[in-house]
C-alpha cells in the first residue's frame, strides 16, 4: 500500500495525514501538539477535568507580556517533547479574568500545574528551558525512554478521545502511532473506527482489506470488522421510518423489528436496538430459531462487555431468561 493509495491518508474531512507501507519504514509524521488555549467557561474541563488524566500545567499570560512572549515558545516545545506526560493550557487573563484573580495570580507568567482537578506546584518567570523541564519531571516523575510505554499511552488517550466523540483528535493520535508501529492492530482498528463513525465505510472497508494476513485474527480487527459488516447490512435493510410505521400497525412483525434493531445499532442508538430485539424475545422466542437473542449477543460482542448499552441488555436479558 503505498502513500498515494493509502484508504486513511486525508480522512475525516482532509484533517488525517496519517499513512503507513505496510512491509517498510513508516514515513515521517509531526506528533499531535498537547498544547491548546481556554477560557473561563472551559476552564474546568480543560484543566480540572483533564488533570485527572495526567498533569495540566496552566500558562497564565497576557499579549502586553514581555516575559510572557519568552517563556511561552520555550514552553510549549518542552511540553510537546515531554509526549504527553503532561499537557498546556494557555489563559489570557485579559479575556478571561476571573480564574486567575480566585486564584490569586499577581504576576505573570505564572504557570500553575493541576493534577487531580487541584493546583500542586507552580512558578513565575521566564525561567530558563532546564528548569522548566525540570519542573515537569518533577510533576509528571521522569521520562521513560520507553517506545513501547509512549505508544501504549498514546493508544490510551486516542480510545479516551474516540470514546468521547473527538473522532477527529483521535484519528490523529491513532494515525501517529501507525508512523512508529505500522502493524499495531489497535491503531488500524481504531482508525477504522474513526471511519465508521463518520460514516467514511468504503474507506475502512478499503483500510481493513488493505492489512496483512496476520493481523486480521486480531480481536481489535475483528471487532471493527464485525461492526463494519453490521453498518454494511444496516443500509440495505429499508427506511427505518417505514419499519417504524409498520410496526405501529403490526406490533408482532418481528422481522421488521430485528432489522430495525440493526439500523439502529448502525445509527449508534444502542438502546434502542436492545430494546427492539428483547421485545421480540419477550413476544416470541422461537422466532428465526431464537434469532433475537443471537442478534443482540452478536451486538454485545461489537459493543464490549463493559459498554453501558452491553451492561444494560445483559441485565435485561436476564430478567427474560431467567424470570
Amino acid at each position: 500500500m503505498s502513500g498515494t493509495d493509502n484508504p486513511y491518508g486525508s480522512a475525516l474531512g482532509g484533517q488525517m495525514s496519517a499513512s503507513a507501507n505496510y512491509g517498510s519504514a513508516p514515513s515521517s509524521a509531526a506528533p499531535p501538539s498537547h498544547v491548546k488555549d481556554t477560557t473561563t467557561a472551559n476552564f474546568s474541563k480543560d484543566v480540572m477535568e483533564e488533570s485527572t488524566r495526567q498533569p495540566v500545567l496552566v500558562d497564565f499570560w497576557a499579549p502586553w507580556c514581555g516575559p510572557c512572549k519568552q517563556l511561552t515558545p520555550v514552553l510549549e516545545r518542552v511540553v510537546d517533547e515531554a509526549g504527553g506526560r503532561v499537557k498546556l493550557v494557555k489563559l489570557n487573563i485579559d479575556d478571561h479574568p476571573s480564574i486567575p484573580g480566585q486564584l490569586g495570580i499577581q504576576s505573570i507568567p505564572a504557570i500553575v500545574a493541576f493534577v487531580d482537578g487541584r493546583p500542586v506546584d507552580g512558578f513565575m518567570g521566564a525561567v530558563p528551558e532546564s528548569q522548566i523541564k525540570e519542573f515537569i519531571d518533577k510533576i509528571a516523575g521522569p521520562a521513560a525512554n520507553d517506545p513501547q510505554a509512549e505508544i501504549d499511552a498514546a493508544l490510551a488517550e486516542a480510545n479516551q478521545l474516540l470514546a468521547a466523540g473527538d473522532h477527529q483528535g483521535a484519528a490523529q493520535l491513532f494515525g501517529f502511532v501507525m508512523q512508529v508501529d505500522p502493524e499495531n492492530a489497535t491503531a488500524v482498528a481504531g482508525i477504522a473506527e474513526c471511519m465508521i463513525a463518520v460514516g467514511e465505510y468504503q474507506r475502512a472497508s478499503d483500510l481493513l482489506a488493505s492489512i496483512p494476513d496476520e493481523l486480521r485474527a486480531n480481536a481489535a480487527i475483528q471487532a471493527v470488522s464485525k461492526k463494519l459488516a453490521q453498518h454494511e447490512e444496516a443500509r440495505l435493510l429499508g427506511d427505518p421510518t417505514a419499519l417504524e410505521r409498520e410496526l405501529a400497525t403490526n406490533p408482532d412483525n418481528h422481522d421488521a423489528r430485528i432489522k430495525l434493531a440493526k439500523i439502529f445499532n448502525a445509527q449508534g442508538r444502542r438502546d434502542e436496538a436492545a430494546d427492539q430485539l428483547l421485545t421480540v424475545m419477550r413476544k416470541d422466542r422461537t422466532f428465526e430459531d431464537d434469532g433475537a437473542r443471537k442478534q443482540l449477543v452478536e451486538f454485545f460482542e461489537s459493543w464490549g462487555f463493559k459498554d453501558p448499552a452491553s451492561v444494560s441488555g445483559r441485565r435485561k436479558l436476564s430478567s427474560i431468561l431467567f424470570s
